[in-house]
């Protein structure tokens, strides 16, 4: 097992799409099995960690069937791909038939070649686990059928959109309390122990093809979430949380397997208390994308334990493509700044070569774009700078900025630093349309005394400063709207 670096970049796979403009390219049938090695050399020399290969469990074949009659989802498949067909619905991969690896893949063979050729490049692998759902095709039902939420004939006709009525019973679809539910998936009973120790067994096999797993919607599993979704329909809840009993018994035998946690409505810091490694960031990525400095620098505030064990992004399959919400240059400093703190960080395939469309999930392939060289080029280079042992080793510090009477531009800067042995890095990013200016401090980092080098990583302009100016009186910034400094620093003498 390859256990992941502290502050990882993990890159986002979707592996149906991934392998058919694949096969295309290659005029040849790829599978996990036979990718090209310049393929996984590409995805090296990214400075990646980890790849998240998206969707390659078997899909359910009553899930294309129950999405290809749906107004909703047919409206975003036609919005995607304009010449869609029904036969470019493979199905939701968040509806799983079966935790196999589907055939058309490369089975779980293809996956094992796959995971070897990622691990000789140094770079885990994470696969997903639907523990709040499952395709309606999948063999508990029938199987285990008191592993799911159940209704009576009344619920089926009081709300035939949660309650679907099959040959074993009435069964409840997939659900959050805030939306209406998913039709194409039935809800699994966390309150029920049998099945925790059936998810148990099932995860053991998947942390012994993996490195880990990206949990969808983990915190509707949580006790007080699941009650608030289903009420007696779930019965009495267990003592221990679910996550709590599932991880630790995971960690057991695999203490270096990784849990990644889809969570929302707050809870980062709750799932983090019950064993997830890492937990998504959707609160920056919601004031990255419409709130100012302030706001963001207020988030930064958090203690760094808890902050080491988020996700950060301004893009995945969920969201909107990061190019269509944020203009290119504030794309940039977005980007910048969720790639450069403390835990691990999220990209999307297609955000480096700034892909305009977001492809539903149960689409086999997307639309051809021309790549944005601009945005390309940056990330390239971000890639490569934020690779430094600092930004993985280091320790990491939000750095105070100042302005004066006249001048209060500085509350649009955010700055932080790393420091590793005698180095420190420092990131200053301007978050809003104007320039702005201040004063950046550096505390703890022995500046007095010494004379001190900085290397503009994207410029590569140098500059010499003394040590004793700027304990007392910071590193002045100018930035020009949505600009950034991303400062090696070295001590001369």
């Amino acid at each position: 097992m390859k256990a992941l670096s502290d502050n990882p970049v993990i890159y986002e796979i979707n592996t149906l799409v991934w392998l058919g403009e694949m096969s295309n390219e290659c005029q040849a049938e790829i599978t996990l099995a036979n990718v090209p090695d310049y393929k996984w050399d590409e995805l090296s020399r990214l400075r990646i960690q980890a790849v998240w290969f998206m969707g390659v469990w078997e899909r359910s074949p009553e899930c294309i069937r129950i999405s290809n009659a749906d107004r909703g989802n047919l409206s975003d498949f036609y919005k995607a791909l304009s010449d869609f067909s029904p036969e470019d619905n493979t199905g939701s991969p968040y509806c799983v038939k079966n935790y196999s690896v589907d055939i058309k893949l490369g089975g779980n063979h293809g996956l094992a070649i796959a995971r070897e050729k990622l691990a000789e490049r140094n770079i885990a692998l994470i696969l997903d686990f639907v523990p709040n759902h499952l395709a309606f095709d999948h063999p508990w039902i029938t199987s285990y059928p008191d592993f799911f939420i159940h209704g009576n004939a009344d619920d089926a006709v009081r709300d035939p959109v949660t309650f679907k009525t099959l040959e074993s019973g009435i069964f409840a679809c997939g659900k959050d309390p805030y939306y209406p539910a998913w039709e194409d998936v039935v809800q699994v009973n966390a309150f029920n122990p049998r099945l925790r120790l059936e998810v148990i067994r099932t995860l053991k096999e998947i942390a012994s093809m993996s490195d880990g797993v990206r949990c969808d919607m983990a915190m509707l599993m949580l006790n007080d979430v699941f009650l608030q979704t289903w009420g007696p329909l779930a019965g009495e809840a267990l003592e221990e949380e679910y996550w709590k009993y599932v991880i630790r018994e995971i960690k057991s035998e695999f203490p270096d397997f990784v849990f990644i946690a889809e969570v929302y409505w707050n809870m980062e810091y709750i799932l983090q208390q019950n064993g997830f490694d890492f937990c998504y960031d959707k609160r920056l990525y919601d004031r990255l994308k419409g709130e100012n400095a302030d706001a963001i620098r207020h988030h930064l505030q958090a203690d760094t334990g808890y902050q080491s064990k988020l996700m950060r992004f301004i893009e995945n399959h969920d969201e909107e493509r990061a190019i269509s919400i944020f203009n290119p240059d504030k794309e940039k400093a977005a980007a910048l700044i969720s790639l450069a703190l403390p835990g691990a960080k999220l990209i999307h395939e297609g955000q480096l070569e700034g892909r305009v469309i977001r492809l539903p999930v149960f689409l086999r392939r997307r639309p051809r774009e021309n790549t944005n060289t601009f945005i390309k080029n940056f990330y390239e280079n971000l890639l490569e700078i934020i690779s430094m042992p600092e930004l993985h080793l280091g320790e990491w510090s939000l750095s105070p900025v100042s302005g004066w009477d006249d001048n209060q531009s500085c509350r649009n800067i955010l700055a932080w630093y790393w420091r590793f042995e005698n180095k420190v890095c420092l990131i200053a990013v301007n978050y809003s349309p104007q320039p702005s200016q201040g004063f950046v401090y550096l505390p703890d980092c022995e500046m007095a005394g010494h004379v001190w080098r900085l290397v503009d990583m994207f410029t590569q302009a140098h500059f010499i400063r003394n040590g004793d100016e700027l304990a007392v009186g910071g590193l002045y910034v100018g930035l020009e709207s949505w600009g950034f400094h991303f400062f090696q620093m070295y001590r001369m003498v």
